[in-house]
């Protein structure tokens, strides 16, 4: 298997330090290691191995996906988005999940527990079938984590001084940490978007963009949003 842009399986290893019998785990592990070493805003990161990051650990995703389906452990068709229907078999998944895809178990109405392997970049209303059984997917987040569409939203709590001066700022983001430049005109705003580093494209879905919805900061016993964002970083870790 290679991707559209030549890279293989091989190099995708190569690219993220895996060896060929690699878990789920390890490989989420090492792509998050490797985007924070390459990433461009970061010293001595570079753009185009950023992107090569990228593009090693989606292929190595798919090649998972493939590999479960050999197994029968899931059928994946391609996706195909629709409105929910009443009375459709609904599978709820998190932002995290559908940013990285992994494994999901589901109980059915009958009782009987699946598990899933599902791909990166699923989106609300997307289906997903594991055998005769066909489940339309939605994204629930939290209110400080959230999937719109094809976009990320996590809500960061901010120095509000810093709301009304700018400056710089760390956040944990799906690809790891992030430095992010806010200006006076983002923090009147509230609002700063990072291209490109929301859901991953998918089928006909194009990429999508990480929305950070600033908040002024009341202080560390009422910051729930710092809170979610060390279980965001520390479960995309795991």
């Amino acid at each position: 298997m290679s991707s559209s842009g030549g890279m293989g399986i091989k190099r995708a290893r190569e690219v993220l330090r895996l060896s060929a019998f690699h878990t789920t785990t390890e490989l989420r592990r090492a792509f998050r290691e490797a985007a924070k070493r390459a990433h461009p805003d970061r010293k001595g990161g570079d753009a185009e191995r950023f992107r090569e990051v990228v593009e090693a650990f989606r292929l190595l995703q798919a090649a998972a996906v493939e590999r479960a389906k050999a197994e029968h452990r899931i059928i994946q068709p391609p996706v195909a988005a629709r409105p929910l229907s009443q009375g459709s078999l609904t599978l709820a998944i998190s932002p995290l999940v559908a940013f990285g895809g992994g494994q999901s178990d589901h109980v059915l109405p009958d009782g009987r527990r699946i598990r899933l392997t599902l791909p990166a970049g699923l989106r609300a209303g997307d289906l997903v079938r594991a055998g005769e059984i066909e489940l339309t997917v939605a994204v629930r987040g939290d209110g400080d984590l959230l999937v719109r569409g094809d976009d990320v939203w996590v809500t960061v709590p901010v120095d509000p001084r810093l709301l009304a001066e700018g400056g710089r700022i760390a956040v944990e983001t799906p690809l790891g940490r992030r430095e992010v430049w806010i200006t006076k005109k983002a923090g009147e705003r509230g609002l700063v978007r990072l291209v490109g580093e929301g859901l991953p494209a998918r089928g006909k879905r194009r990429e999508g963009h990480l929305f950070l919805r600033l908040t002024p900061r009341i202080g560390e016993a009422h910051s729930a949003a710092r809170t979610l964002l060390r279980r965001f970083a520390a479960a995309w870790a795991a």
